[in-house]
């Protein structure tokens, strides 16, 4: 049996350090109830230009709801939030908020709990040409979302996306909300980027195999529109043995900066030939071991000489000796 948030399974902590986090954000995010036209990119405070979609979908977007699973319903309602929030920066059209949808849709159709026709039925009470619902489950210690978005004219299933697990912090829940937004409507548009800092020039700078250029690169050594996930770097320069390898981790919509050394090799590149310099000690040197071989030599003749010659003396009478 799952473990349901609030039982002595989950701590209570966990949730709600989540769940405050997540408040704060959907606060920060939320156009407040009346109906009126959402703001423009330009006009939102805080965003960066690099995280602004790079193209918008011209459709009318609404999003029925989130249902919990096992879970709290307040957490859902956030992360419900926060989805709703991601596809208003998509749309360029205004969204109806959830006090807009509560108020046009009554009776049985509020029992929709995602089945195509019933949610066709909804979108064309609301006006919209896509909408949007799912539900939210745990598995273990993570949250999982399940989300498709209905054609509402042809009452026929778009997309429909599992998010990846999705840890209990705060940060990854939000960016993963994030993520399945752009999963389910616009998947061109999932991609993040690498930043090579280095003070190489004319080092050759491979991804995943393929060769992206030399340093310095353009663009400030920003590699940009990869795949989400583990990207294998290598970079190669003259005069260095061993090549930088690293797995960069890419981030939706985030600049992963990478600082590339390398250490100078021992060889001297430049004359048409490769030279190794070597360091040895003095006395392994030739001209070293021809001195002292000489030395000994003659060494050895100097006493060869001293042992084979002998003195003769001459004794006179009277024991003295002289002539030496």
């Amino acid at each position: 049996m799952p473990a349901v948030l609030g039982s002595p399974l989950v701590p209570r902590a966990v949730t709600s350090l989540v769940s405050c986090a997540l408040t704060v954000v959907a606060a920060g995010a939320a156009r407040g109830d009346a109906p009126g036209p959402a703001p423009t990119l330009d006009e939102r405070p805080g965003e960066r230009p690099e995280e602004r979609p790079e193209e918008r979908i011209d459709q009318k977007l609404a999003v029925w709801r989130f249902d919990a699973l096992g879970i709290e319903p307040e957490l859902v309602a956030r992360l419900e939030t926060l989805f709703r929030m991601e596809l208003d920066r998509l749309d360029k059209q205004p969204m109806p908020s959830r006090r807009d949808i509560d108020r046009a849709i009554t009776g049985d159709a509020r029992d929709c709990t995602g089945e195509d026709r019933c949610l066709a039925a909804i979108g064309k009470k609301l006006g919209v040409d896509v909408i949007v619902a799912g539900t939210v489950g745990q598995l273990g210690d993570n949250y999982v979302l399940t989300i498709k978005a209905v054609d509402v004219a042809g009452a026929r299933a778009l997309q429909k996306i599992q998010s990846d697990p999705l840890r209990g912090q705060p940060d990854e829940l939000i960016e993963g909300v994030r993520v399945a937004a752009y999963r389910l409507l616009a998947p061109g548009q999932l991609h993040g980027a690498i930043q090579v800092q280095t003070d190489l020039i004319g080092a050759e700078v491979r991804l995943d195999g393929e060769l992206r250029g030399q340093t310095p690169l353009p663009g400030n050594g920003v590699i940009g529109k990869l795949a989400l996930g583990k990207h294998a770097l290598t970079v190669t320069a003259p005069g260095h043995d061993a090549p930088y390898q690293d797995t960069v981790e890419i981030h939706f919509q985030k600049v992963s900066p990478v600082v590339v050394r390398l250490v100078p090799s021992t060889q001297v590149i430049g004359t048409g030939r490769i030279e190794r310099i070597e360091r040895r000690p003095f006395y392994t040197r030739t001209w070293f071991l021809v001195a002292a071989g000489a030395a000994a030599v003659g060494l050895g003749a100097a006493i060869g000489y001293a042992a084979g010659h002998v003195r003769t003396c001459q004794v006179g009478a009277g024991g003295s000796a002289g002539g030496c």
